[in-house]
């Protein structure tokens, strides 16, 4: 049962070193949930001959036997070993699956046909150079049928096998087949940017057109899945590609030795060629390629390699290095495709991290201009993205990054997207272009500085942000602290939920999207008000980390207070000044935080009060001491 887990944990680089002037394949299987990707695996490997005779003898035959059938494992034992994978939860992941045949070496992504596991399809198809789309001939084409080939079609893969299985259950149809081939042929025309479709008819369970052409189709003509594999021709575009190679690390044992370390992302670079530093634009040329086996003359993508320079400029991590012939974009805002892969909706205005190759930076996701409806390819309003949805959004990031589209270099045109507090990756993204503001705005430099404008007012400008439940006291201890801070001296300005929704953010209404927006206008706001010398006070309900913690990024470390007003639900509804807990309960008001909605208490905030041991006066004069410190 454990024959393929055993192969796969083999020393996978020995294993291919030893068929090395073979080509090799990788390609993915997809689909929805049983159209039977582990049984066609299960029969390519079985009448194949995919396994190495000195591979096979090396594994222990169990209860059942294994090798009775001469070189061949026996078909149902291996399928029942794929789906055993499965059931033991290797369906959260995507299975690599090592094998060779005489003609060819290939590495297959078998990923899960499960909705919720659409992200694990797209990291498999990311580095496919040909996907076998399965359909099943009873239910035809589904729509996570679509969605797996949009995906397909998105990350760039550019030749799709559309293999109709069970056609065992439909008494082998040529009508059926036909229909579902049309059906499909129609959907990929209208949109998806793939060079060719090639469909099969098979049955993966009996073995018909897998391996061996079969009798039960004598209408078809055409080629076996193994076949097409055998003899199907792919471009390898990274060898052809400009050169690009992301810095992983400086390598510096010694004075005498500084080194750049990286994978070869693309395109091919030599000894005493003339490269350039992205971001910056830094020159210099090839000193030595240094890898373990000793110095290369060349070296192209796919090969880590380790490379001096002739001149000392500074390099980090995150830089790329491209050949100084080639142009590679630079800049801070995109516009991307986004394939969403997290329980929580994509938010506009809330900041994440992106990955990009070695390259980091902070990233605010724009406004969502449509979502792509993966059975209707047709683009649709929306403000947020849920789980497995694709929309085309713009990216604002904190600093500027190297890159090409995608289209241009999968490589350099990709990026996953991190959730800042689960440090969880949620997305993942195709950049289509740099947005052309990003070069023509630019940041103008001003004498008057936050420095010289808190001189003028003798004080140390801050933000102190209160949070807490509606009717928490959040309002009426800022009102007496503002008016504390005034009668020492101080300037300072608050800003109250209920008043800037008169005004800046009159258009937002209080669905989850819309309060990070609130959110993310008023802490660009409060940094505004820090920049001119004064003690921005906020009150807003504030309900999510993530947004809170934005706005402190916007500020120095010390500049930001976080203030909790601690004060119980059941308290805040006993209030209820305003009535709206009433209202809430009472299902007129939707999305209420407390009772429809979440509050993400903070963790480590700088002052917590609890108003129901101290009174509104007691809690300013807390604070004020808090500063006076």
């Amino acid at each position: 049962m454990s024959h393929v887990s055993k192969l796969i944990a083999t020393d996978i680089e020995s294993y291919l070193k030893s068929h090395e002037e073979k080509s090799l394949l990788r390609f993915i299987t997809c689909g929805s949930v049983d159209d039977g990707k582990s049984t066609l695996i299960g029969r390519m490997l079985y009448e194949s001959h995919m396994l190495f005779d000195d591979q096979l003898s090396s594994l222990e035959a169990d209860s059942k036997k294994i090798g009775t059938q001469g070189d061949n494992i026996d078909f149902a034992l291996l399928v029942d070993g794929l789906a055993a994978e499965r059931e033991q939860g290797i369906t959260i992941d995507v299975a690599y699956r090592f094998f060779s045949t005489d003609k060819r070496k290939y590495i297959v992504a078998d990923t899960p046909g499960h909705e919720e596991y659409t992200r694990n399809m797209a990291t498999g198809a990311s580095t496919a150079d040909i996907a076998i789309i399965l359909v099943d001939a009873e239910q035809g084409v589904l729509t996570q049928t679509r969605r797996h080939s949009f995906i397909v079609s998105m990350v760039g893969v550019k030749k799709v096998l559309l293999a109709i299985n069970k056609l065992d259950l439909v008494d082998y149809s040529e009508k059926v087949y036909n229909n579902i081939v049309s059906e499909y042929q129609e959907f990929a025309n209208n949109a998806l940017n793939i060079d060719s479709i090639t469909p099969i008819p098979i049955s993966a369970l009996m073995g018909d057109n897998v391996v061996h052409k079969s009798q039960n189709t004598p209408w078809y003509n055409g080629q076996t899945i193994m076949e097409y594999l055998e003899t199907v021709e792919v471009h390898d575009q990274k060898i052809s590609q400009s050169f690009r190679m992301p810095i992983q690390w400086v390598n510096r044992p010694n004075s005498e030795f500084r080194g750049f370390s990286g994978l070869i992302a693309s395109g091919e670079i030599k000894s005493g060629e003339e490269v350039k530093i992205l971001p910056g634009g830094k020159k210099s040329s090839i000193k030595d390629i240094v890898t373990w086996s000793g110095n290369l003359e060349s070296a192209s993508a796919g090969q880590s390699v380790t490379v001096t320079l002739d001149d000392e400029i500074d390099i980090s991590r995150g830089d790329v290095m491209i050949s100084a012939k080639s142009s590679c974009g630079e800049s801070d805002q995109f516009q991307a495709h986004v394939l969403w892969m997290n329980d929580d909706a994509m938010m506009p205005g809330r900041q994440y991290l992106l990955k990009s190759n070695t390259q980091s930076a902070t990233l605010t996701l724009g406004k969502l201009k449509h979502k792509i409806d993966v059975n209707t390819l047709e683009h649709l309003p929306a403000k947020i993205l849920q789980l497995n949805e694709i929309g085309v959004c713009n990216l604002s990031l904190d600093k500027r990054i190297a890159f090409d589209p995608y289209e241009e270099n999968q490589t350099m045109g990709g990026f996953i997207i991190i959730d800042r507090m689960s440090n969880n990756t949620v997305g993942m993204g195709l950049i289509d272009f740099a947005l052309r503001r990003s070069e023509n705005i630019h940041w103008q430099k001003m004498d008057v500085s936050k420095e010289s404008r808190a001189k003028q007012k003798l004080q140390t400008p801050k933000v102190i942000w209160f949070t807490g439940l509606s009717g928490s006291g959040k309002s009426s201890i800022a009102n007496i602290l503002e008016k504390k801070l005034q009668s020492l001296g101080k300037h300072t300005i608050t800003l109250d939920g209920d008043n800037i929704r008169h005004g800046l953010n009159r258009d937002l209404g209080f669905t989850e999207a819309d309060r990070v927006e609130n959110i993310r206008r008023v802490g660009e706001l409060a940094k505004l008000m820090l920049d001119s010398g004064l003690i921005c006070i906020t009150s807003f309900i504030s309900p999510f980390e993530s947004e809170r913690s934005m706005a402190r990024t916007l500020v120095s470390e010390n500049e930001f207070i976080e203030v909790y007003v601690d004060t119980p639900l059941s308290v805040c509804e006993q209030r209820d000044v305003k009535g709206l807990y009433a209202k809430a309960r009472a299902g007129e008001i939707p999305n209420f935080t407390g009772i429809s909605s979440p509050f993400e208490a903070p963790k480590n905030p700088e002052i917590r009060i609890d108003t129901t041991n101290i009174s509104a006066e007691e809690a300013a004069n807390q604070i004020v001491e808090f500063l006076s410190k």
